[in-house]
């Protein structure tokens, strides 16, 4: 039991190479922390429509983001502050206007995996009459 942590060798597994493997799966505690992070980035719906909307139309206008997202525009700017802070997204002044982007490569790629897939165009039918 190689991995366990001192302060837990005392305990009595039932599977020592199991408990290695699973100790090595986990890795080390600033990793897990920085996922957690982002998950919980993620966890909030509000917070989600506006990383799904960046996104998908990067240099996004606050205005526009609250549009897109159905929040009003104080509830935007104070999750765009809070992704900010995390290095989640990054704004650019374009004169008066902010737009964003997604910074965080790794959050790009989790909202790759979420975002709904395009539906196909429907048909339009023109009724005769």
């Amino acid at each position: 039991m190689h991995l366990v942590p001192a302060e837990h060798a005392h305990r009595h597994p039932i599977d020592e190479h199991r408990v290695c493997e699973a100790i090595e799966a986990i890795g080390e505690t600033q990793r897990v922390e920085q996922w957690a992070g982002r998950f919980a980035l993620l966890a909030d719906p509000g917070r989600l429509r506006l990383l799904l909307a960046i996104a998908a139309c990067p240099e996004i206008s606050v205005t526009d983001l609250a549009i897109a997202a159905a929040m009003n525009d104080t509830a935007v700017s104070q999750a765009l502050r809070l992704l900010r802070v995390a290095d989640a997204v990054t704004a650019r002044k374009d004169g008066r206007v902010m737009r964003y982007q997604i910074s965080d490569p790794t959050i790009s790629a989790l909202l790759t995996q979420i975002r709904p897939s395009p539906q196909p165009a429907r048909a339009q039918h023109n009724a005769h009459p």
